[in-house]
This record gives structure tokens, sequence and C-alpha cells, in this order.
């Protein structure tokens, strides 16, 4: 039996790391199975060797970000336990980010990974950045705040958010309205974001003034866009023809951030996604960059981690069994 001891200097620091109920103390116990004592200045960790010095990093990583302001909660926690078993505990002072963008109603945008940080900066610094991971990693929700965050520091004139409608198939034409009201469902996403970023008034002063604009890819045909932030979403489910097509539509003073998940491919078999082609073509090309999110940076609910752990698992079996055939 190891026993370590952390003393704390601020009491705020204590409650903010502890949470609610001792939650997230309670999660370290349960993850690492150790025990936490909370006594007067003092966090007393108990335990086998090992769990314990990884308990003891885990609080002074989670003191670390409570002492620069950063809310605690059970995702940023599971985090730090991840990065401190895989031995990158001095990375987690990076996880005190710069805010991205505020919400209509206040609330602070900010990377919750490192992937995800590595994801921004990326957009950030490059003309085209390709996004590519799991349902969860915040591919789009990241995209869409850094978009605003040019709109508001007047970077960029417009904001143009498009999808494939390829789910839809040759059903849009069952559908009933006209052709507005028959993609808007596939792109229901892009509006909940810019909903959320700008609220509902702003957003639709700026969709008349034409400042934003939401629509299926294909109405990118034959367009040069200038001055604008250009986002493409599920873009695994472009053809090779519409990849091109969308990428030779940058014009000046404009940014473009593509994102996908290559496991989630609906076109037809035969037919190569204009996604994964994008990323092996133009992996070497200047003021381009290649972001892939892992299931690491899943910041959704904990289960989302483990179905997209046990899908990944499955495709190897599967694999396996293709080869041996």
């Amino acid at each position: 039996m190891t026993e370590q001891t952390i003393n704390i200097e601020r009491m705020e620091d204590a409650i903010d790391i502890f949470g609610s109920f001792d939650e997230n103390v309670k999660l370290i116990e349960q993850e690492l199975g150790v025990t936490i004592l909370n006594r007067d200045s003092q966090i007393k960790i108990s335990g086998e060797g090992e769990a314990v010095l990884h308990a003891t990093k885990a609080l002074q990583g989670l003191l670390t970000l409570s002492a620069k302001g950063e809310a605690i909660n059970e995702q940023n926690v599971r985090y730090i336990i991840n990065l401190v078993r895989a031995g990158s505990e001095d990375k987690i002072g990076d996880l005190a980010r710069d805010v991205l963008c505020v919400t209509a109603k206040g609330k602070p945008i900010k990377p919750k990974t490192l992937g995800q940080k590595r994801y921004v900066e990326a957009v950030k610094k490059n003309t085209i950045t390709l996004g590519i991971g799991p349902a969860g990693t915040g591919k789009t929700y990241l995209a869409v705040a850094a978009a605003v965050a040019a709109f508001r520091d007047k970077q960029v004139n417009r904001i143009i958010l498009t999808r494939p409608a390829v789910e839809a198939g040759e059903r849009l034409g069952f559908l009933p309205g006209d052709l507005q009201s028959k993609v808007d469902p596939y792109l229901r996403p892009l509006y909940d974001a810019l909903f959320d970023m700008l609220g509902p008034e702003n957003y639709q002063k700026y969709v008349e003034r034409g400042n934003i604009e939401v629509a299926p890819l294909a109405y990118m045909r034959g367009r040069t866009l200038d001055d604008s932030f250009i986002i493409l979403d599920e873009a695994q489910n472009t053809s090779r023809e519409q990849m091109k097509m969308f990428l030779t539509r940058l014009g000046f003073g404009s940014k473009i951030v593509i994102t996908g998940d290559i496991t989630q491919i609906d076109l037809p078999t035969d037919k190569v996604s204009g996604l994964k082609e994008a990323m092996r073509v133009l992996k070497d090309v200047e003021d381009i960059a290649i972001c892939k999110l892992g299931e690491a940076d899943v910041v959704r609910h904990v289960i989302v981690q483990r179905i997209i752990k046990a899908y990944e698992r499955d495709e190897e079996r599967r694999a396996r069994r293709a080869d041996k055939h």
C-alpha cells in the first residue's frame, strides 16, 4: 500500500476538482482503483504504487486546469486520466485554451482535447483544412465556431456551409415542399451550430443580407467564392468530381474547412469517396492541413467512445478474416 499527499493552496480549487457530490474524485477512484480523502488543505491518495502515482498526476493536472480558470467535468477528468496513463501528463497544461468563439448565450467555445487544439490551430494557420474523425469529435462545431470568429473579426464577409445531400439519394423527389425544404433536413446540424453561435435573430438577419448561406453542395458549381469562410460537412459522401469542383471554388481572401468521417461513407460501393481521395492527393500540398481526430477526442457521452472502439475492433476482425480468405 502506497500513500501520497497533495497540498491545496486554495480551497476553491479543491471544491472545483472534487465536483458535485465528489463525482470527479469518485471517477478517479473507480478508474484507477485508489482511495482519495480530503482533509483540511490536503488530499491523501492511497492504493497500489502505480495507481497512486497516476491518480496523483491526474489530480495535479486537474488543479493546474482549475487554477487557469477551466471548468472541471467528467469529460476532462476522463481525458486527463487517459493522458496520464499514456505518459503525456506534461501536456495537461496545454488544455487550458484560448476561447475560439462565444455563443449567443455567452458560453465560451474552446477545443477540449489536444487533437481538437491541433485542429483549431490548423484551421487558423492554413487556407484549407481537412478535419477527419468519428462522430462527437467536434469537427463541424469547431469549424462553425472558427467561421463565426473570423466573420465577427471581419476577416471574411460571408460564411458558406454546405453538405452533399447524398443520403437523400433519389428520395428527394418524394419529400414534400420546394427544393430548399427538401434539403433542409440534411443541413440541420449546420443550422443548429449557427443558431447556437449567433442566436436565431442574428442568424436570420445575416441570411437575409447574404452574409450566411447554407446550401447543398450542388449549389456551389460554377461559382468563385471570395472573402468567404466555407465549410463542407459530411465530405466522405462527396464523389471525386464533387470534391474537385468544390476545392476549385476557392477565391481570394477565403478559407475552406472540410470535415468528414471515412468510416461512415454512404456512397455506392463502386464510387470512390472524394474525401478519401483528397486526403491522398493533397497530403503534401503547401497551405493544406490534414487533421485526424480519434476516439480520444470524442467529447460526447463516454459511451460514444466505447461504441467507436467496438466498431473499430469489429472492422479489424473482419479485415483479418478477409485477409485469410
